[in-house]
């Protein structure tokens, strides 16, 4: 929304939402409550909240990546987080409850808005959903929607919004999380073992059997369990925790909050890989049931209950918390039911991921225009228009270096890429006309205004073509034959000779079939989630439009839904970026590669011995392990006109060493290569890579 049609269409809302709700947005004639009810949420403390919680996950998400904390590793550290240190919280907090201060409508209204979310999800589930999986998805979807982070993402930022102004309020977040894991989530466990019991090719097994299982997997739950001795103790020790294992729980309790977070980063490492075509479609309805279903209910039961607070100021900060609760995203425990049940686990892990990130500029635009008592329409003009400048500046600058990514690295030449530079360059001129908007809406020039507006609008819209384009592409086909091709010449060509400890062929088959495959990388699950993104964008914008066509009085959401319209038309160069900016083979694995030869360079000239733990693994493999492994991978492959290499992929060493388990995980394995690598156990055929689980040749030194 920009220029003068804009401003008299906000100016209409404010001006209806004055008569009909007897608020005040002037200047001149300013509420007398409405200091107060602007200062209900601490705004300037949620972004460094939000900075402080997202930086420790994302801090997991790069030990993770980097394999300097393994998945196995991490599944401890989990076990630490939900069977002791969240447990603990949760008692202590239990113990210390001021009943008292408890609004109960506002838990009422939370637990119909969970049953109605969990209802719907579980009854278009049942209806759309295959048979054979029908009541397992059911299951999981269901709690999908409904069980929140409140403890790890969602504590951090209530503290942040209300522990100046409705301290109280915190200790709402232990009140209503029981409701998912105590009433709601036994529903679900219930349909996902009706699941399994029809998978079972004997039914003999009871209901009643079943329910027992339900109900001993609920108690069983240490968060359940702690929860229910913590009202108990609540009540025989008389709200105070005796001194002599205060201490003991304080230390784990405190010790959840990072701890928490960082598991969240994590475990969501390799989850994206997950994402395919067939889950789009209901990654879009839960992420919309959960990000936008949930808060607006929230909200509205809030407002529809919540009729013993005689103060509007009260009310309308509660109903502003009930609609910030249900934008909190999904608990990453979701994705472990679904590892249980082995059921929707690239749905549940992929949605946990997309779901949080995406809670965050929702949660801050919507604490930002709830603190707001009065508003002036040109005030709220001049906030947009600088809100979007100021995206479309850095999404620019974001722009211009993925194009060039995809240039260098020559992708633009082959499909899908074709189309993806297609949309970015939609993307730069979208930003580039509302940069230049912005200084031609302050010019008297109506032809400047009309062709730069027909720019803006032009290739904004094509942003929401393009991305349709990549979904029907067809395959390529070139690639491959390329590939058939190289094969072939490397099985006709005539032996020759045996190739040295590295190839010395300038034109080796294997570094050409290698440096194929780099070009090859179709980048699927990133080019899936980039049209989930670009579509949850575009259904932000068709709402805008309906919104303010069946609505007359539109209210402070469909302004927040204006800034995020805002944020997500001028910002997808922020999703471009990260998707495709840093492209593995032109920056991240040369990046890599330098880092590593600085690093084990300098250390090699301080130090001559290897670390303990590479000695050991290299000998313990050469010894026991090596000739099996020889035998059971390793494969004559032709490299130049007249040699042959004995070598093996990556990926091989991987699988292999996990089955033979020397390795519990992937993580593990790469590990375990890594090493092998640095004590001179094998190398790149070409000493070009590090040890990585991909595609790439390697060899055992003699």
């Amino acid at each position: 929304m920009t220029g003068d049609t804009g401003g008299r269409i906000i100016n209409n809302i404010i001006e209806e939402m004055d008569r009909t709700t007897n608020f005040n947005f002037s200047y001149e004639e300013e509420d007398p409550d409405s200091s107060a009810l602007s200062s209900s949420m601490s705004i300037d403390k949620l972004l460094p909240a939000l900075l402080e919680c997202f930086g420790i996950i994302l801090c997991g998400y790069v030990a993770g990546r980097a394999n300097i904390i393994t998945p196995t590793q991490a599944k401890g550290l989990g076990n630490f987080v939900s069977k002791f240190a969240l447990p603990a919280l949760l008692f202590k907090n239990m113990v210390l409850l001021d009943f008292g201060n408890v609004i109960w409508p506002f838990l009422w209204s939370i637990l119909i808005a969970k049953v109605s979310v969990f209802f719907i999800v579980c009854v278009l589930t049942l209806i759309v959903a295959s048979p054979e999986s029908r009541y397992s998805k059911a299951g999981l979807f269901s709690i999908f929607a409904t069980q929140s982070n409140d403890f790890a993402l969602g504590y951090p930022i209530v503290e942040a919004l209300y522990q100046s102004t409705y301290p109280e309020y915190l200790q709402y977040i232990y009140l209503v999380a029981p409701v998912s894991l105590m009433l709601l989530n036994p529903i679900g466990f219930a349909f996902c073992e009706i699941q399994k019991w029809k998978n079972q090719g004997n039914r003999q097994q009871r209901k009643l059997l079943i329910m027992g299982l339900v109900v001993l997997q609920v108690l069983k739950n240490p968060i359940v369990f702690m929860v229910v001795i913590g009202i108990i103790a609540h009540f025989a020790l008389h709200q105070t925790i005796p001194p002599f294992m205060a201490e003991f729980v304080d230390g784990l309790a405190n010790s959840f909050g990072g701890a928490a977070l960082f598991y969240l980063g994590l475990s969501m490492v390799g989850q994206l890989g997950k994402l395919t075509r067939s889950t789009v479609v209901t990654l879009i309805l839960l992420i919309t049931a959960k990000l936008l279903l949930m808060p607006l209910i929230c909200k509205d039961m809030v407002d529809l209950l919540d009729n013993s607070n005689t103060s509007a100021l009260n009310h309308s900060s509660l109903s502003n918390y009930a609609f910030l609760y249900g934008v909190f995203p999904t608990a990453p425990s979701v994705a472990i039911y679904a590892v249980y049940y082995n059921a929707e686990l690239e749905v549940v892990t992929s949605g946990m991921v997309i779901s949080t990130f995406l809670s965050a500029p929702i949660m801050y635009v919507s604490a930002w225009l709830l603190t707001m008592r009065w508003m002036d329409p040109q005030l709220l003009m001049n906030s947009l228009q600088n809100v979007s400048f100021n995206i479309s500046i850095v999404s620019l600058v974001a722009l211009v270096w993925t194009i060039t990514v995809m240039f260098l690295s020559k992708k633009f030449k082959r499909l899908p890429h074709m189309f993806t530079v297609n949309l970015f360059l939609a993307q730069f001129l979208t930003c580039f006309g509302m940069i230049l908007w912005n200084f031609v809406v302050k010019e008297d020039n109506f032809i400047g205004q009309v062709l730069t507006f027909t720019l803006l609008c032009t290739s904004l819209y094509s942003t929401y073509v393009w991305p349709g384009m990549l979904c029907m592409h067809n395959t390529h086909i070139n690639l491959t034959l390329h590939y058939i091709h190289l094969s072939c010449i490397s099985n006709l060509l005539p032996p020759s000779g045996q190739c040295g400890n590295r190839c010395e062929s300038t034109d080796c088959l294997l570094v050409q079939v290698e440096e194929l495959q780099q070009v090859a990388d179709r980048q699927v699950p990133r080019h899936v989630l980039l049209c989930l993104l670009l579509t949850v964008s575009l259904l932000a914008n068709l709402s805008s439009c309906l919104w303010l066509l069946l609505n007359p009085v539109p209210g402070r959401l469909y302004l927040e839904l204006q800034f995020f319209c805002a944020v997500a038309n001028y910002g997808q160069g922020f999703l471009s970026f990260a998707l495709f900016g840093l492209d593995k083979h032109l920056i991240i694995l040369p990046f890599k590669k330098r880092l590593y030869s600085l690093w084990y360079g300098k250390k090699q000239e301080e130090q001559t011995d290897l670390p303990d733990e590479v000695r050991m693994t290299c000998t313990q493999f050469t010894k026991y392990h090596k000739d099996q492994c020889f035998h059971d991978i390793v494969k004559k492959r032709r490299c130049g006109k007249r040699t042959k290499v004995d070598c093996f992929l990556g990926c091989e060493l991987v699988e292999w060493l996990q089955q033979v388990g020397l390795a519990q995980d992937h993580g593990e394995a790469v590990l375990y290569g890594t090493r092998l690598e640095q004590g001179g156990v094998l190398q790149h055929i070409k000493q070009e890579h590090s040890f990585q689980d991909s595609r790439l040749y390697y060899r055992f030194m003699t």
